[in-house]
């Protein structure tokens, strides 16, 4: 009986900014330990028996990003699929269960978010092995946490005799919370499952059925895009959104939920990130260059500079090269509202780090104003940026480490350390990295208009298409 793990990562962790962005979410971030979450989702597997390559499901914005997480851990996934827009986790597990329903109907999938903590591994096996055996029964298998606290973030799941579900209960006021706790009858709703394909789509079929046949032609429609597969953007931009409890775990006569008492965290604001961390004699956690004084039950992060902290009790704050936030624990849900906030301003720190990556490599950005930015670029040994132009600016580059292939105009030629190049506005251009080390650029851009949005892409290696 294969177990097939279906990691859903089309989250934007944007309780979690600014360390989490749009285009960089918190299930790609090293939070806790040396892996990325994302990372520990996919290693948690490590040692059960009868366990297939993942199969991951994502934004498109991040599939470079994943695939190279992956290549990190020494993973081959059974594949990744990309979703066009976003529209919740029933569609995205429905992509997944169409691509192994063609291989085996009465597949196990085990159905997991990228973004979840896990401390006591053998015991999520056991729960794992006892939902198998449910799920090959035709059960459709949630896990429900036991709860040590009143949690109001939560959804519940009342349990019934053995493993039945006995309800869905949303997210309760604090009174509520306490009786819950109380009571013993309850269980945080963990957002994983186990699910055999067939049943799956049955049910889907069932009570949704516009969604199932929308899920089903953008599968079916979808085309092969080398390590990926990309959904049909036309059908399945017409599903519906949905989660998998809405959609069907909440309707269905073949729930079952099998509890899960494993350190399990869902990391969803910085104060769950402190209560999941090792915590100092004063109970506080602390990254980068920090200095504590009189300063307690506080989560300190620095990635770019010295942080000093007097005088604190429960505050968060979090340093990145372009943004600080600073937040009291009581208050860490509500640090969305920062991020709607940079939304409408159209403001880019709510998608992007200072540091961007590309399938080539990044850049960063170091200084900027009136007509002028300068960035930092390194590329990737062997990777080439796509053959493009610019209305608006010039560029002028620098090599500072490696070596570099320009395209310019008809001309090739190469530049090695502090040699440089000037590419005229509106030129034709290209750069690779033809070495076997890292090549860094110095990259000046001057002109009218320095958005990322002005390049005419004429031949990419990605299948990017022009902004």
């Amino acid at each position: 009986m294969t177990i097939n793990p279906v990691i859903l990562s089309g989250g934007s962790g944007s309780r979690l900014w600014p360390l989490s962005r749009e285009h960089y979410p918190k299930q790609l971030l090293c939070l806790i330990g040396e892996q990325t979450l994302l990372q520990q989702t996919v290693s948690r597997l490590n040692g059960m028996e009868d366990v297939a390559d993942p199969l991951l499901v994502c934004n498109e914005e991040h599939r470079f990003l994943i695939a190279e997480q992956m290549r990190q851990l020494g993973k081959t996934p059974a594949d990744i699929i990309l979703e066009p827009v976003g529209r919740n986790t029933a569609p995205a597990l429905t992509l997944a269960a169409f691509a192994l329903y063609k291989k085996d109907p009465d597949a196990l999938m085990l159905v997991m978010p990228a973004d979840h903590i896990i401390q006591d591994v053998p015991g999520f096996h056991a729960a794992v092995q006892q939902a198998a055996d449910l799920a090959a029964r035709g059960r459709l298998v949630t896990f429900g946490i036991r709860p040590n606290a009143p949690e109001t973030g939560y959804g519940y799941i009342r349990q019934g005799q053995g493993n039945e579900v006995a309800a869905f209960v949303e997210k309760p006021n604090a009174e509520t919370a306490r009786q819950y706790l109380a009571s013993g009858e309850y269980l945080w709703n963990s957002g994983m499952f186990m699910l055999q394909v067939a049943t799956w789509i049955n049910e889907l079929n069932r009570y949704e059925p516009v969604m199932l046949e929308s899920c089903r032609s953008a599968y079916e429609q979808g085309q092969r895009d080398g390590v990926f597969y990309r959904a049909n953007a036309q059908a399945f931009s017409s599903c519906q959104s949905n989660s998998i409890d809405y959609a069907v775990m909440e309707k269905t006569d073949k729930a079952s939920v099998v509890a899960l008492d494993a350190g399990w965290s869902d990391i969803g604001a910085w104060s769950s990130l402190w209560e999941a961390s090792e915590r100092d004699s004063q109970g506080n956690v602390v990254q980068g260059d920090v200095y504590l004084h009189e300063t307690q039950n506080a989560l300190l992060i620095s990635q770019h500079r010295f942080l000093a902290a007097v005088g604190l009790d429960n505050i968060i704050v979090v340093e990145t090269p372009d943004a600080v936030l600073v937040v009291h624990k009581d208050h860490a849900q509500n640090v969305k509202e920062v991020v709607n906030q940079l939304k409408r301003q159209k403001r880019s720190e709510y998608q992007t780090h200072r540091k961007v990556y590309r399938p080539w490599g990044y850049y960063e950005g170091i200084d900027a104003g009136q007509r002028f930015q300068v960035k930092r670029l390194m590329v990737h040994p062997g990777a080439v940026l796509s053959l493009q132009m610019h209305h608006h600016r010039a560029e002028h580059w620098i090599v500072v480490k490696g070596t570099a292939r320009v395209t310019r105009g008809d001309e090739v030629f190469m530049l090695t350390e502090n040699q440089s190049t000037y590419i005229p506005l509106g030129e034709k251009h290209r750069l690779e990295n033809p070495g076997s080390i890292p090549l860094e650029i110095i990259e000046v851009q001057s002109g009218s208009y320095l958005g990322e949005d002005d390049i005419v892409r004429f031949e990419d290696r990605y299948n990017r298409l022009s902004p």
